[in-house]
């Protein structure tokens, strides 16, 4: 029993033993705290030139700025696909169309409300403005606008400025806006005119209402006698 007592007491010297009050507070450099082990006695050291931040890396200077040597690039800095389109889309509606509607008129429903009135894309000065131009406003802001750096990332810009084109050329569009081989294509194909659903009961829109007959007035709703309806 006194050899137990005596292994457990060794064992329980050896541990504390181990541990320091150095272990608990480790020695460090608090934020901005002195320190003398460099001339500027600054703990923190400034970065090393040319450092950039994982996933900051921006050596394209015409895609996250829409300028090239101070000029407003003309042409988008990646393919413009129909996935992009949906996407700029979707942000458009979020973002833009307050003030700009969603049909780039200029008309949002906060401008009915007496905000500023935006330009329409559909002029001929936003038509023939380039890409860049689009990209630099949601930036930097224009005028009313506040930038919207902060809200949309760069990828998402173009994006947005995609659609803004699309919504451009679904107001001037030209037959001979049409690809050549598309032209042929509906050339070709045979004109049936308007469809029609035989078993529609209603107008075009497929209501279906216009046919139905209405109530009779003061009977809550209820279906009109027909022996009433013969006199």
């Amino acid at each position: 029993m006194r050899n137990s007592c005596s292994l457990l007491l060794l064992t329980t010297c050896f541990v504390l033993s181990g541990c320091r009050q150095d272990m608990h507070d480790q020695p460090k450099y608090r934020p901005l705290q002195l320190s003398g082990l460099f001339r500027d006695n600054r703990s923190e050291r400034p970065l090393l030139p040319g450092t950039v931040a994982r996933g900051f890396l921006r050596a394209d200077e015409g895609a996250y700025t829409g300028k090239v040597n101070g000029q407003a690039i003309t042409t988008f800095p990646f393919p413009v696909t129909k996935e992009v389109l949906i996407r700029g889309q979707e942000r458009f509606n979020i973002y833009c169309s307050p003030c700009h509607s969603r049909t780039g008129d200029g008309n949002g429903m906060i401008v009915q409300r007496g905000f500023s009135h935006p330009p329409s894309y559909h002029t001929d000065r936003l038509r023939n403005a380039p890409v860049g131009h689009f990209f630099d406003v949601i930036t930097n802001g224009f005028g009313a606008m506040q930038s919207y750096a902060a809200r949309v990332e760069p990828q998402d810009r173009w994006a947005i400025i995609a659609y803004v084109r699309a919504l451009q050329v679904s107001r001037n569009a030209r037959a001979a806006d049409v690809p050549a081989d598309k032209q042929a294509e509906l050339a070709a194909a045979p004109d049936t005119g308007p469809q029609k659903n035989p078993e529609q009961t209603g107008s075009d829109t497929g209501t279906g209402l216009e046919k139905q007959p209405s109530a009779a007035k003061g009977t809550g709703g209820a279906q009109p006698n027909p022996k009433q309806e013969t006199k």
